[in-house]
């Protein structure tokens, strides 16, 4: 069964703000971050229970998010809070790059630690890191305390912003959502620019060809062949419930796609490998970096890939826009 990613129209002013303090940033040099274990207090009470997004998308639920009168539907990842729930880093800045461990949790709107969840392809939440210039991916998995505090080793291998993503689904929420959050890296910040277009990633030995393209505001079907030394690789391991896991960001704004490809490991026609297929639709025009998560002999590979989307941008909505209910496809 295909498991298709539906997201709704973007922000521009989002899109700008963002652009801008990145280039704030690149001008003054170094970032100036707090000491370690300066808290989220300071994060943005503006966003705290606004309307905004979820994002986890899944073939057998379905989740609302706001959009448009038209009904059309925001990407997640946009927002700290949405539907009753926030993300609450205990820690949003280290002063120099290295391993780190995060912790953090997801609070309801009486700001009480959320301690139970729904399991979602083999787990209760998905952690994604990502450095803001889409040059540095972490899809990690932490481990839930008795009083609702996730913990997770990661490795901020350098200076400058990153984005935080939790994508779970709350035990008794009507559908999942995912959250974003900034955090800051000091030390000698150096930008990056987004990597160029490409069709072949290699890692570890592997290469992994990309095959299809993306349209805007229509489904796009994207084949990945994994080889190694040229030969077909026809020995995939299941990993996270499938036989590749794709994580999509658009660039500049980060608006968060999350899928998993057609079929299932054990269905009776899906094959572990070479081929992995996704259906994907994207919302707009631009430059989209896919992460691809693969197992093969007990270690999980990540490789990386940037593709442009061609088309015409879908209407993009407002924040004062009511919820829509859209298909969870991941």
């Amino acid at each position: 069964m295909s498991a298709t990613v539906r997201v709704g129209g973007f922000v521009l002013v989002l899109t700008a703000i963002a652009g801008v303090a990145m280039g704030v940033g690149a001008a003054v040099g170094p970032v100036q971050a707090g000491p370690e274990g300066h808290g989220a207090e300071h994060r943005d009470s503006a966003t705290r229970g606004d309307p905004m997004p979820g994002g986890q998308h899944d073939g057998h639920e379905s989740t609302t998010s706001p959009g448009a009168a038209t009904g059309t539907s925001m990407p997640g990842g946009l927002a700290v809070a949405w539907g009753g729930y926030s993300l609450e880093l205990l820690r949003d800045r280290f002063d120099r790059p290295g391993d780190k461990e995060l912790r953090f949790q997801v609070q309801d709107s009486a700001g009480m630690a959320v301690t139970s969840y729904r399991e979602s392809h083999g787990k209760d939440l998905h952690l994604i890191v990502v450095r803001r210039d889409l040059t540095d991916f972490q899809h990690v998995h932490p481990v839930l305390g008795d009083d609702g505090t996730w913990s997770v080793p990661v490795t901020l291998s350098s200076a400058g912003q990153y984005r935080v993503f939790a994508d779970f689904r709350a035990e008794g929420a009507a559908s999942g959502c995912t959250l974003g959050h900034d955090l800051s890296v000091g030390g000698d910040y150096r930008p990056r620019s987004l990597p160029t277009s490409n069709r072949t990633a290699r890692i570890d030995g592997y290469a992994v060809h990309l095959g299809g393209d993306l349209v805007a505001g229509e489904t796009s079907r994207l084949t990945l062949t994994v080889t190694r030394a040229g030969v077909p690789v026809t020995d995939l391991q299941p990993h996270l419930g499938a036989y590749g896991h794709l994580v999509a960001l658009r660039d500049d704004d980060l608006a968060y796609l999350h899928v998993h490809p057609e079929g299932a490991p054990g269905d009776g026609h899906t094959s572990p490998g070479p081929e992995i297929t996704f259906d994907t639709e994207v919302p707009s025009r631009g430059d989209y970096r896919l992460f691809l998560d693969f197992r093969r002999e007990g270690r999980v590979h990540t490789v990386a890939f940037t593709l442009p989307a061609a088309g015409v941008d879908d209407a993009r909505p407002t924040l004062a826009a009511g919820p829509a209910e859209r298909p969870h496809s991941h």
